[in-house]
């Protein structure tokens, strides 16, 4: 299986862009980053604590 081309890519932007519009993507990128900072924050602190149980 192979990654999405340049021109797959270009087609889910668009159809990104006309579901949530032009304003709403900066909020909904900022939203998606955070959630991906917090569950990294997440995953770093479980591995953390299940080193210092063991």
């Amino acid at each position: 299986m192979s990654l999405p081309g340049f021109w797959e890519l270009m087609i889910i932007f668009g159809i990104v862009l006309l579901l949530f519009g032009a304003k709403r993507l900066p909020d909904l990128g900022g939203a998606i980053g955070e959630a991906f900072r917090n569950f990294r924050k997440g995953v770093k602190g479980s591995s953390a604590d299940d080193e210092k149980k063991g």
